[in-house]
């Protein structure tokens, strides 16, 4: 496998996260296993308006979407990524301290697909409320709530 081009490597597949992999520390060249990455979020920060309606889907690698409003009251609607091209997916999302009961983001599944088996919206409407989703590959599922 020697002076093969990274295009040229077959993909990985099911990582467990004690494989090893080369990692560059300080212009030199290191081996690390995935439960020595950390995770670090970085949130997208996305403001929120009445009547504007945003497809989440463009957001490939997006993990955490901070949301703040701007504008008047009323509702903005942010329809979540397609969960059958996002198996495994751990998305967040968090409003900040614009957010109240007259100002709404509904979190809307893809026409067809569920949240908790719901196709109605995940309505965030109060100061630093957020939620967690996951993708099983065919509907996403709600795993933590903050509110």
């Amino acid at each position: 496998m020697a002076d093969k081009k990274i295009s040229q490597l077959s993909s990985a597949s099911a990582l467990q996260g004690d494989e090893t992999f080369a990692v560059v520390q300080s212009s030199t060249t290191k081996k690390a296993t995935l439960h020595q990455v950390k995770n670090y979020i970085v949130a997208e920060h996305l403001t929120a308006e009445a009547g504007v309606d945003v497809d989440l889907g463009s957001y490939t690698t997006v993990r955490m979407f901070k949301f703040s409003w701007t504008g008047g009251n009323g509702t903005a609607v942010y329809t979540l990524p397609d969960a059958t091209t996002n198996t495994n997916r751990l998305i967040r999302f968090i409003g900040d301290s614009t957010m109240h009961s007259s100002r709404h983001i509904d979190l809307t599944p893809v026409s067809g697909q569920n949240l908790d088996g719901s196709s109605a919206a995940y309505r965030i409407n109060k100061d630093y409320e957020g939620i967690a989703i996951w993708s099983d590959g065919s509907e996403w599922f709600i795993i933590q709530k903050k509110a």
